[in-house]
């Protein structure tokens, strides 16, 4: 078996479509493992992948650890084997702790987001030295690389990078709904206030990516005088951009405050 996959969540879930989808491994090579036997079950039934009884890795050439942190110290003792690359999505638990952990130094760890479930995550990489030579790191950019975007990063900004794009959904969502709202206020219906607050948001998300910063998109539309300006006014005068850096800041330090629990 090629590949075990430990906790099928939406996460867990989301990177097996994916690598399906890509045809980057068959059903057969795919072991899934979780403690909910139902969902196991329905997920094998769909997709044609053989469920793995808990504590059991069925000889895994690598392992993909998508748990929550709290059960990692437990489940250690049973993952822990032999010639085995892991790769883990556990947020705050450092490559320091997966080594010694899992008695080994092939372990590579990454932190996508939600977008993984609609095939376009942002996911930070990082991992020992040993994973790059037993083709852990090479690996796990192919698997991630299925799901959306991937991006080396030291693990010293791993917290940030939480801050910012793991949490980044979350906050979007709040500006979401308020701009529907602010709709619903001068009169749409709610339901096509929250489709346009999405679309908005999505079609912005592209041009920023044309831009080389956002300035740019914001003084394009911004004509003298206009609605786009008069807007602004009130943004900045509300302390919206203090708010936002503030939001990732905050979030960023409680990234550090879990991995610290971790240690």
């Amino acid at each position: 078996m090629k590949l075990a996959i430990v906790g099928v969540g939406k996460l867990g879930l989301a990177i097996l479509e994916g690598v399906m989808r890509r045809g980057l491994l068959h059903p057969d090579e795919i072991g899934i493992m979780d403690t909910n036997a139902a969902r196991l079950d329905m997920i094998a039934e769909r997709l044609g992948t053989p469920v793995l009884p808990v504590g059991d890795l069925g000889g895994a050439e690598r392992v993909l650890i998508s748990l929550q942190p709290r059960v990692f110290p437990e489940a250690s003792e049973w993952l822990a084997q032999p010639d085995t690359g892991y790769i883990s999505t556990m947020a705050g638990v450092s490559v320091a702790t997966l080594a010694r952990r899992l008695r080994t130094e092939r372990v590579v760890r990454v932190m996508p987001n939600l977008g993984a479930t609609i095939g376009q995550s942002q996911t930070a990489i990082t991992g020992l030295d040993e994973a790059q030579r037993g083709g852990d790191m090479p690996y796990a950019h192919e698997i991630f690389g299925a799901v959306g975007q991937v991006y080396n990063l030291p693990e010293h900004l791993f917290n940030a990078f939480t801050g910012l794009t793991g949490s980044g959904p979350g906050y979007l969502a709040v500006i979401a709904e308020a701009l529907a709202d602010g709709g619903v206020r001068m009169g749409l219906p709610r339901a096509l206030a929250h489709e346009l607050a999405a679309r908005v948001m999505s079609t912005s998300g592209g041009l920023l990516l044309e831009r080389a910063h956002p300035g740019m998109l914001k003084d394009e539309v911004s004509s003298p005088g206009g609605t786009t300006i008069a807007g602004l006014e009130v943004l900045e005068g509300s302390g919206v951009r203090g708010a936002l850096i503030s939001t990732v800041v905050a979030a960023t330090l409680r990234s550090a405050e879990l991995g610290r629990d971790q240690e």
